[in-house]
Parts: structure tokens; C-alpha cells; sequence
């Protein structure tokens, strides 16, 4: 039997401003949770600074319930999100329902061995989500590699250089003007000048 909740609360995480919320929105309709209760953040897993994350924990209270879409929501690896777990669960004593994963629902199994199977499940799920990123990282790794030995060019292509870089450059290394006023008869600041003095010289 699934026990009653006070109030019913959701937390929703994207690793980027770029990213949509929406499938994670999606998922908590029907669940009548109030608009004021879900709290989404826009930024990276990689601590728990998040705005809206510690409005929610703070707001919490014992026999309150948690809404999350997939486990991976509550950190960026396997320590951390077993370390929220704990605070949620142990410290604030919520329930929490992860959509993804119906077994790891804490208002069921209330005794010791339904804690103790979904404390399996928690930790086999967070290992498989750290794992699944480490993946994803080793992946995107490997293809820039490979793009890199093709030839494939990253980042911003280069500025061009002005039409008159090359006398100046050559007025510069011939002493008849300083780096400064190279850099100055260019546009340039003098670091931006020097380096692409040096990748000019290195290029000849």
C-alpha cells in the first residue's frame, strides 16, 4: 500500500540553458503536482549550488513527496547521487518516486527488506548512470580524435590577418617600428599581434 504524502513536490534538471526541460516536464502531468512545487534549474550537475535545488530541500518536510524523471537528476556520479539519496531520505525523511524506475519508489516497502532492496536498486542504477556518462564522454573523445586526424578544424576559424600585417610585421622585425606600434597599425592588442607574428613566422 502506498502511503499519503503532506505535500507533493517535482525537481527538474537540464545541464544547459540550451537544453528543453520539456520530457521531463511531460512526464510529470497527470501527477497533480502544483505549479509553485516544481522547481527546475538550468545548469550543470557538477555541484549542488543550484538555485532551485536547495529552495526545494529546504522546503521539504518529513512525509513530503519527490518527483525526479531519472536518477541521474540529483548529481553528476554515483557518490553524489547516493549522497543526495541519503539527505533526502534519511535527513529530510521525504519519499521519493523516480518515474524512470518504478522500483525505486520509497513509499513502498517500508520495512527493512523493501529499504533494503531498494537501497540495491539505488546503487546499482547510480552506478549505471555514472558509467553511461563516463560512455558518453570516452565516445565524444574518441570521435574528436578521429574527426582531428582527418583534418576536421575546431573552435572558431581564425581571424584574417589585415592587409597590412605583413609590412608591418616586416617594419616590426626590422626595428623600424615598435611591437607596440605594429600592434597599434594593425587594430590589434600587442598580445594578438605577437602570437600571430610567431604563428606567422612559424608557417613560412
Amino acid at each position: 500500500m502506498i502511503a499519503i504524502s503532506n505535500n507533493t513536490y517535482a525537481y527538474v534538471r537540464v545541464s544547459t540553458r540550451d537544453q528543453n526541460e520539456d520530457r521531463q516536464l511531460m512526464a510529470l502531468d497527470g501527477l497533480s503536482i502544483p505549479e509553485k512545487n516544481i522547481f527546475l534549474d538550468k545548469q550543470s550537475g557538477k555541484d549542488f549550488e543550484r538555485p532551485q535545488y536547495r529552495r526545494l530541500v529546504k522546503k521539504l518536510k518529513p512525509d513530503d513527496l519527490l518527483y525526479i524523471k531519472s536518477i541521474d537528476r540529483l548529481g553528476r556520479n554515483y557518490e553524489e547521487i547516493l549522497e543526495q539519496w541519503r539527505v533526502l531520505t534519511k535527513e529530510k525523511r521525504v519519499d521519493i518516486v523516480v518515474l524512470d524506475m518504478p522500483l525505486l519508489d520509497t513509499r513502498r516497502g517500508k520495512d527493512l527488506m523493501g529499504a533494503f532492496l531498494s537501497d540495491i536498486v539505488l546503487q546499482v542504477l547510480s552506478f549505471v548512470a555514472e558509467n553511461e556518462r563516463t560512455c558518453i564522454r570516452q565516445r565524444q573523445s574518441e570521435g574528436i580524435a578521429a574527426a582531428k586526424a582527418r583534418g576536421v578544424k575546431f573552435g572558431r576559424p581564425p581571424t584574417p590577418l589585415p592587409d597590412n600585417f605583413h609590412q608591418v610585421h616586416q617594419d616590426w622585425r626590422g626595428k623600424k617600428i615598435t611591437l607596440q606600434q605594429a600592434a597599434k597599425a594593425c587594430s590589434m592588442p600587442v598580445g594578438t599581434f605577437y602570437a600571430k607574428a610567431t604563428r606567422f613566422e612559424n608557417s613560412t
